[in-house]
């Protein structure tokens, strides 16, 4: 169980789930892991989602839209101290996670959400609001998307990135409750499978180190998800706080033989015994290749917490 992660009574299974719209060129000061900013209007509507699980969704205009792309629970709403009629969201820490799979708001000619479609299952107008209480029925089926089950991107067990595999095996996810999916939110083997899924994911399974992706002939990625500031330091699970990274490299940053500067150009440690072998596994770039979309990349606090806490300078 992870900490910051409460899971409410099954008789409180009525309290409201909601939508959250957010694109990452947004003109409101989000930060989904952390906060979600909005107006007056719907605060209403964020206060039924106080103390309860949402999921965040990306436009459909917006190009290559990720569709639902996280969930998260809100802790409180607060008035936004530095503008008028504006309020935060403000994230419990702890519970935001990235979709392994993203779920488009279309699948095929399904709707994912139910509650946006009118008597004649046509999608109404409710779909654009930006904020939007969501059913039981419709969390609980997109979270299932979501998160998916184990694939090819997983690791073995027995991997030398996964000792012994994952600590707690995860449930399958057919027919599960809404409360059951929620406990799953918590679950550290849900949530290491669904952070590996998405870094790799967004970075194209290849190294960002070394540049190669490699695929073994079980057509599995041989690169893994590291996380920048670990989670027993309190980083979050979040693609910003990850970087794909070959076996190799993965080992060399956790034991700060590389790190990062603030521009991601590629450290190597005085202390490393073969600095140009090292130097020489770095893809010519010397920089860290990274997603395309800025919000999928590092997050600046994240390096600099890893060169000032593992780095060997």
């Amino acid at each position: 169980m992870l900490l910051g992660i409460a899971l409410r009574p099954l008789h409180a299974l009525a309290m409201a789930f909601g939508v959250f719209m957010h694109r990452s060129d947004s003109i409101y000061d989000d930060v989904p892991s952390e906060r979600y900013q909005f107006p007056k209007q719907y605060l209403s509507r964020v206060r039924q989602c106080e103390g309860d699980w949402i999921v965040y969704l990306e436009p459909s205009k917006v190009r290559e839209t990720r569709g639902y792309f996280a969930v998260a629970k809100v802790q409180e709403v607060v008035p936004d101290p530095r503008e008028r009629d504006m309020f935060i969201a403000v994230i419990a820490p702890g519970t935001y996670l990235d979709f392994g799979e993203p779920v488009p708001f279309r699948d095929g000619g399904d709707v994912v959400e139910r509650g946006v479609l009118n008597d004649v299952g046509a999608i109404s107008g409710r779909a654009q609001a930006a904020v939007r209480i969501l059913s039981p029925a419709d969390f609980a089926r997109i979270v299932e998307r979501g998160l998916g089950g184990e694939d090819a991107v997983l690791p073995r067990v027995g991997d030398p990135a996964s000792p012994g595999g994952f600590a707690d095996a995860p449930a399958p996810f057919e027919h599960l409750s809404t409360g059951e999916r929620i406990r799953q939110l918590a679950s550290r083997a849900v949530r290491d499978r669904n952070f590996r899924k998405s870094v790799l994911r967004v970075y194209g399974e290849r190294c960002a180190i070394t540049g190669l992706r490699l695929i073994n002939g079980g057509g599995r990625a041989e690169v893994e998800a590291a996380h920048i500031k670990p989670v027993e330091a309190g980083g979050p699970d979040i693609v910003s706080n990850g970087i794909a990274l070959s076996g190799t490299a993965h080992w060399m940053f956790d034991r700060g033989l590389v790190g990062l500067d603030d521009d991601l150009g590629v450290l190597v440690s005085r202390q490393a015994n073969d600095a140009g072998a090292i130097r020489s596994m770095i893809n010519p770039s010397g920089r860290l290749l990274v997603p395309r979309r800025p919000s999928e990349q590092p997050r600046s606090e994240f390096v600099a917490w890893h060169r000032a806490n593992c780095f060997k300078h």
